[in-house]
């Protein structure tokens, strides 16, 4: 099985408690599969959802996601992993409030860094986060391209965004700018 390097594959014991901790399989458009833990899928709205249909286990051909692929499935499940309760929290629930805010410092530096990326993942991160419906990480994102294009004129969102102005002809653009010079000083 393929897994991310960021330990998806990854079958741990449950924290202690003697049991191995629950994984499913998911495979990308592309065809690579990787083993997750539940609870890590379970930050999904989705997966959550096709886990209870298929049951805990799955079946053995795994969990299919045609819209996403592997390189960015691989990405989803490292922030999923990283934001996903570890199965020592749930054993070792009286944690001290430091080790808790150091917790929480280390996420938030992980997911500055796990955003440095191009354009392009980063709008792949954004559909695939939809897809699951990984709400934490799409508004993560989101966050980031509106970061990204806050204080830029809109034809520097356009461009930035990729998008086209095919909707009107120049010489109706020009007399849009004259009969309303106010809105664009």
């Amino acid at each position: 099985m393929a897994a991310a390097d960021s330990g998806v594959g990854s079958s741990s014991s449950g924290g202690g408690r003697g049991g191995e901790e629950k994984t499913v399989t998911l495979v990308s458009s592309d065809g690579a599969r990787f083993e997750v833990r539940e609870a890590a899928a379970s930050l999904s709205q989705t997966l959550r959802r096709m886990i209870n249909v298929a049951g805990a286990g799955g079946s053995a051909a795994g969990i299919p996601l045609p819209d996403i692929d592997a390189m960015t499935l691989s990405m989803v499940l490292e922030y999923c992993n990283k934001h996903a309760p570890s199965p020592a929290a749930d054993a070792d629930a009286e944690s001290s409030s430091a080790e808790a805010a150091a917790g929480e410092q280390d996420v938030k530096w992980f997911d500055r860094e796990f955003l440095q990326v191009d354009r392009e993942t980063l709008f792949s991160l954004i559909r695939a986060a939809h897809y699951l419906k990984v709400q934490s990480l799409l508004d993560l994102t989101c966050k980031t391209v509106a970061d990204m294009i806050k204080g830029m004129t809109a034809e520097e969102i356009g461009q930035t965004l990729g998008i086209r102005n095919d909707l009107m002809m120049p010489e109706e653009e020009e007399a849009i700018h004259l009969d309303h010079a106010w809105a664009f000083e």
